[in-house]
C-alpha cells in the first residue's frame, strides 16, 4: 500500500497581460476622438435603421451638441478656428447619421464615407490642437516680454538715477552695466564699470553716508560699495528695506553643519546668510550691554553643536551662564530615558577650571604636532585633516577680549594661555572666540587678535561709546554704529566678505534644549591621541566634584581679598579680622540728633540680630574673659560658627538629654531641610559644641553635657 504526499504549491504570480496599456481616464487625442466619433456615428445609425427611429433625431442631436461645444470653447476662450472645427465635426458626423438611417450604414458607400469623415476628423483636429499650443506659448512669451519690458523700463530708470547721482556726489562718472534685483525684495546691486584714469572702487565706498542721504533712504538702509569683478568694476549694493529692525528667529532647521562649509552665524540686509570660516581663524565678537551679544554667543553655539566636526569648549568666569542651557538637557534627565550628551564639550566657569581646559589645549596642540604626521603627509598638507574623527576644538570665551586686557595677576597668567593657544594651535585644529565689551584700544591693541580674529562682529546697538569700527574693521569706510541701533544688529566682516550690516538671529531657550537634544548623536569624540594628550583633566571633567556647581543653587558667600582671611557671613566685625581696618565713620546728613538717631538703630539691629542676654542654661564656673563691647557670637565657643538657628538647635539637643536629637527632628523643628541642618550639626561638632553618635539610621546628636 502506497501513500501520496501532497505537495504544497506556491500560488503562481499573474501575468502581465501583453500589449498596450489603456489609461481609460486619459482624454481623447486627434486619433481616439475621430474613432470615438465615427463608432458612435456607426453605431447609432445601425440601431436606428434596425428599430425604425425617425432620422431627424440624430439631425437634432448633431445640432445640440454643436451648439454646446461652441459654447465651452468660447468660455476657454479658444480661437476661432477650434471652435469651427468643433461644430463642423458634430453637424457632419449628425448628417451623416441622418442619411445613413434612411439609406442603409451597412453599404459600401456609407462605410467608405464614413472612414473619409473620420479620417477628415481627425486630421483637422491635430492641425487645430497644434494651432492652439502654439498660440497658447505666443501668449506665454508675450507676457513675459511685457514683463521683461516694464523691469527693463525699470531697471534702466535705476541705471539712470544711480549714475546722476554718483556723478553728482562722488564725482565720477560711471557706466552701469547691469542691475539685479533681490529675490526678497529688499534692495537691489548695481555693476557699474569705473572711468579710466586709476580710479578705484573704495572711491565710491568713503561716500557711502552722502550716497544713501541723496537716495532718501530708510533709516538702516546703506548703500554699500565693494569690489566687483575686477579692478575697473565696481558693486554697489542698496539696501531699500529696513530688515534689521524685525526680530528674526533662528531657523528650526537643525540639519548637519561641517567646520569647512561655514556655519551660519545671521543674514546679511538681503536675506543670505552670513557665514564663518573657522578652520584656520579665530573670531572676535564685541557687543555693549544690551544689544544682543550673550544672544549672539548662543547662535554660535548652535551652530557648532550642529557641524559633525567641531568640539566646544566654554569659559565663562561669569558663573558659566554662557554655557549653562547647553549643559542643562543633559544633566535634568528629561529626554524620556535616552542618553542626552551636552551641547557643550566642556564648561569652566571658575580661574581654575579654565586654566585646566588651556593647559588640556595647548598640550593637545603640542601632541597632534608630532602624533599625526603621517597624517599629514598621507594627506600633503601642513593644516591637521579636521573631520568627525579627528575634531576641530573651538574654545568659547565669554568676555575674553577683557582677561587678555586685565591687569589682574592671576587673570594675566590666564590670558598668557589664551594667546598661546592661539599662537601655537591654529594648524592643530584649535581655535578661539572672543567676546568683549567694546572695540576699544585696550581690546584691539594686542596684535595677536588682530591678525588672527579676522571674523569680527559688532553688534552696535546704536551705542557709540567704546565702538570704534574704524579699529575692529580697518580698511572699512561709512560704518557708522548708528546704521544699526536695534538689538541684534551690527557689521560682520570674514576674509571671504567685507564689513556690512547683518543681523544675528533670536534663539530662545526652548530652541537651545531642542539643539542639545537633536544634535546629541551628532557630537564628534576627542580622538584617543588627544584625549591622551589632554589626561585626566579632560576625562574627569564631567566629575559630580567638578560639575556640583551646576546644580547647586545655594548662594555662594562674597568674595573676599586674596590677602584677607574669610571670615563668617553677617556684619565686618574685627573680631574676625587678622589685619587691622580702621573703622568707616557713620554717614550722617548733617541735623542735629542724626549721628545718635543712627547709633539706636544700629544698636537696636544688633539686639535683635545677636542676642546681646546671656545665653541660658549656662554652664557653671569662671566667666571667660571677653572682650569690651557688646555680647557677641563672635566672641563665644561654637555659638557663632554657624547658622542662626543653631543655638536653638544646641539648647533644644541639650534639653533632650542623653537620648539627643535625630537631624530629621532638628530640621522638622526649625523649618529647613535635612540637607542644610547636617551641615550645620557638623559645623557644631567641628566645634565640639555637640556630640555626633553614628547609630546608623537611628544616629543622634547630642549635647557634650549628657555625652
Amino acid at each position: 500500500m502506497t501513500t501520496t504526499t501532497a505537495k504544497k504549491t506556491k500560488p503562481k504570480a499573474k501575468r502581465k497581460a501583453p500589449g498596450p496599456v489603456w489609461d481609460w481616464t486619459a482624454g481623447h487625442g486627434p486619433v481616439t476622438g475621430a474613432l470615438s466619433a465615427t463608432s458612435g456615428c456607426l453605431a447609432v445609425a445601425t440601431t436606428g435603421a434596425a428599430t425604425g427611429m425617425p432620422p431627424g433625431w440624430a439631425l437634432t442631436i448633431g445640432a445640440a451638441g454643436a451648439v454646446g461645444h461652441t459654447v465651452t470653447s468660447l468660455r476657454d476662450r479658444l480661437s476661432a478656428r477650434t471652435v469651427g472645427m468643433r461644430a463642423a465635426s458634430w453637424l457632419l458626423g449628425a448628417g451623416w447619421t441622418t442619411w445613413a438611417i434612411t439609406t442603409g450604414p451597412l453599404t459600401w458607400t456609407a462605410l467608405g464615407s464614413l472612414a473619409a469623415l473620420g479620417a477628415g476628423i481627425g486630421a483637422s483636429a491635430r492641425a487645430t490642437l497644434l494651432r492652439e499650443e502654439a498660440r497658447e506659448l505666443e501668449a506665454i512669451a508675450a507676457a513675459e516680454r511685457q514683463v521683461a519690458r516694464e523691469l527693463s523700463a525699470e531697471r534702466r530708470a535705476i541705471a539712470a538715477e544711480w549714475a546722476d547721482r554718483i556723478h553728482r556726489v562722488c564725482g565720477v562718472s560711471v557706466r552701469i552695466l547691469a542691475v539685479e534685483m533681490w529675490p526678497t525684495n529688499t534692495g537691489f546691486t548695481i555693476d557699474a564699470e569705473l572711468p579710466p584714469g586709476g580710479v578705484t572702487f573704495e572711491r565710491i565706498a568713503q561716500y557711502a553716508p552722502q550716497l544713501s542721504a541723496d537716495a532718501r533712504l530708510p533709516h538702516g538702509c546703506t548703500a554699500t560699495a565693494t569690489a566687483g569683478i575686477d579692478q575697473g568694476r565696481v558693486l554697489i549694493d542698496v539696501t531699500t528695506v529696513n530688515v534689521l529692525a524685525e526680530e528674526i528667529t533662528y531657523p528650526t532647521d537643525y540639519t548637519p553643519l561641517s567646520l569647512h562649509t561655514g556655519i551660519p552665524w545671521g543674514v546679511r540686509t538681503d536675506g543670505r546668510e552670513v557665514l564663518a570660516y573657522l578652520r584656520e581663524q579665530c573670531a572676535l565678537v564685541v557687543g555693549p550691554t544690551g544689544s544682543g551679544k550673550t544672544n549672539m554667543a548662543h547662535t554660535i553655539l548652535a551652530g557648532f553643536a550642529r557641524t559633525t566636526d567641531v568640539l566646544t569648549w566654554v569659559i565663562d568666569l561669569n558663573a558659566g551662564s554662557a554655557g549653562l542651557p547647553w549643559v542643562r538637557p543633559a544633566l535634568t534627565g528629561d529626554s524620556g530615558g535616552t542618553v542626552v550628551r551636552p551641547g557643550v564639550d566642556w564648561l569652566a566657569a571658575d580661574y581654575d577650571e579654565a586654566m585646566l581646559m588651556l593647559t588640556a589645549a595647548v598640550r593637545i596642540a603640542k601632541h597632534r604636532k608630532t602624533a599625526y604626521q603621517d597624517l599629514m603627509a598621507q594627506a600633503n598638507t601642513d593644516l591637521l585633516p579636521v573631520s568627525d574623527r579627528i575634531p576641530q576644538i573651538m574654545i568659547v570665551i565669554d568676555e575674553g577680549a577683557e582677561i587678555l586686557a586685565s591687569p589682574d595677576r592671576a587673570l594675566r597668567r590666564l590670558a598668557e594661555k589664551i594667546l598661546e593657544v592661539i599662537r601655537i594651535a591654529r594648524a592643530m585644529g584649535i581655535r578661539t572666540v572672543l567676546t568683549a565689551l567694546g572695540a576699544t584700544g585696550s581690546v584691539l591693541g594686542n596684535l595677536m587678535i588682530r591678525r588672527e580674529a579676522k571674523v569680527r562682529v559688532a553688534l552696535t546697538g546704536g551705542e557709540k561709546e567704546g565702538m570704534d569700527l574704524a579699529k575692529q574693521f580697518p580698511g572699512s569706510r561709512g560704518l557708522r554704529t548708528d546704521q544699526a541701533p536695534y538689538k541684534g544688529a551690527g557689521f560682520m566682516a570674514t576674509p571671504e566678505s567685507p564689513a556690512a550690516l547683518f543681523k544675528s538671529w533670536r534663539i530662545l531657550p526652548n530652541q537651545i534644549r531642542d539643539i542639545v537634544h537633536t544634535t546629541s548623536d551628532r557630537h564628534p569624540t576627542l580622538d584617543a591621541l588627544s584625549a591622551k594628550a589632554a589626561g585626566a583633566d579632560y576625562a574627569r571633567r564631567w566629575d559630580h566634584t567638578r560639575t556640583a556647581w551646576m546644580n547647586d543653587h545655594t548662594p555662594e558667600p562674597p568674595a573676599v581679598c586674596a590677602t584677607a582671611t574669610p571670615r563668617a557671613g553677617g556684619l565686618n566685625l574685627s573680631a574676625h579680622r587678622t589685619t587691622t581696618e580702621p573703622p568707616a565713620a557713620p554717614a550722617v546728613s548733617g541735623e542735629p540728633g542724626d549721628e545718635d538717631t543712627l547709633a539706636a538703630q544700629f544698636m537696636a539691629q544688633i539686639d535683635a540680630r545677636f542676642a546681646t542676654a546671656p545665653e541660658p542654661d549656662a554652664p557653671a564656673g569662671p566667666e571667660p574673659e571677653q572682650t569690651p563691647g557688646l555680647n557677641l557670637s563672635a566672641f563665644r565657643n561654637g555659638a557663632g560658627a554657624g547658622p542662626d538657628w543653631l543655638p536653638i538647635a544646641i539648647h533644644a539637643i541639650k534639653a533632650a538629654g542623653p537620648d539627643g536629637m535625630k537631624p530629621s527632628a532638628v530640621a522638622d523643628m526649625v523649618g529647613k531641610d535635612r540637607k542644610t541642618v547636617r551641615a550645620g550639626l557638623k559645623t557644631a561638632t567641628d566645634s565640639r559644641a555637640l556630640v555626633y553618635r553614628d547609630r546608623g539610621p537611628h544616629s543622634v546628636y547630642v549635647h557634650p553635657d549628657h555625652a
